[in-house]
């Protein structure tokens, strides 16, 4: 009894894992991925197509150097966290017992290997000598970068201020970045459509170049990891059929330095993922997707302009 039931489990375990990988196989990798600008850490609005609330972006695999590589990335103005350091008293305290177990061992006592308390002093002179040099260094550094920085601070004018603010996509006057609905008309909702079929098209055939020239770099950087991944394991998705089934705007709007719309998009996809070698097919995708797509393109620019910047799974 208790084999035959165990023989069921695995058997529902293995189905659940195939499953998984199945829907796992689309560009994206099923994740939730990207960039949405100022709303990044907001969930888009619900829509007919995308009525549950969108999964949150990870962000942790964006490129180094953006402000949401990774879980290390810090919040401008704050130092990075340094490892634990060793106070001048365990510095001191460690000589001194390494230098009284070299005395133990050499046989001339706990104290022999400073050579007497004349010794013993002599070391902690030393020691004392060095940290008031680093210490009364690192203050002159501190007195003499401080000043500076504070002058120039208090010295920019208020429209480089203005300015600074805006490239941060913030208020002069602190707090919400500065949101502007933006209107998306019917030929942005074509360059939607279009590069869905476009991008899904490019990832089947490992196109990079397409990719490249359709996606922001933080989205190319994970499509590319993902087809990396694949030519590591000797597969590669098959992607055929792609079809808009149903789609709706789920919010647009403008930020200093880009404009955004997310757009939900149900689409059919026939996705099969083959082994390079033998053509067999590893895995099946699902048939149908509910995703949230947003794109991104610079403020005033035409229609054709927009690139993916983040999917969501609804």
């Amino acid at each position: 009894m208790f084999r035959k039931y165990g023989l069921l489990a695995l058997s529902a375990v293995t189905a659940l894992a195939f499953t998984i990988a199945a829907a796992d196989a689309r560009p994206g990798g099923g994740r939730s991925v990207g960039s949405r600008g100022a709303n990044t850490q907001s969930a888009p609005p619900a829509t007919n197509t995308a009525p549950r609330t969108a999964q949150p972006l990870d962000n942790k695999g964006a490129q180094p150097g953006s402000q949401v590589a990774g879980a290390a990335t810090q919040r401008p103005g704050t130092t990075a966290a340094a490892p634990a350091s060793r106070g001048f008293g365990s510095l001191l305290m460690g000589g001194l017992l390494g230098a009284g177990l070299f005395g133990l061992l050499s046989g001339s006592g706990l104290f022999g290997g400073l050579g007497s308390l004349a010794g013993i002093l002599g070391f902690i002179a030393q020691v004392a000598l060095v940290g008031g040099v680093v210490y009364l260094g690192m203050m002159l550094f501190r007195r003499r970068n401080e000043p500076a920085m504070a002058t120039a601070r208090a010295s920019a004018p208020p429209a480089q201020k203005a300015s600074d603010f805006a490239r941060q996509g913030m208020n002069v006057g602190g707090g919400a970045p500065a949101l502007a609905k933006l209107n998306v008309s019917a030929d942005d909702f074509d360059a939607f459509e279009r590069i869905l079929g476009n991008i899904q098209a490019a990832y089947g055939r490992q196109d990079r170049s397409a990719l490249r020239a359709l996606t922001t770099q933080e989205m190319f950087h994970y499509f590319d990891d993902e087809l990396t991944a694949n030519d590591a394991k000797g597969v590669v998705n098959k992607i055929t059929g792609i079809k808009l089934l149903q789609g709706d705007l789920s919010e647009a709007w403008g930020e200093p330095g880009a404009e955004y719309a997310t757009v939900a998009m149900r689409y059919s996809i026939d996705d099969t993922t083959v082994e390079k070698a033998s053509g067999k097919i590893v895995a099946k995708g699902d048939p149908e997707a509910t995703e949230l797509w947003t794109f991104r393109r610079t403020p005033g620019a035409n229609s054709i302009s927009w690139k993916l910047s983040a999917i969501q799974q609804s």
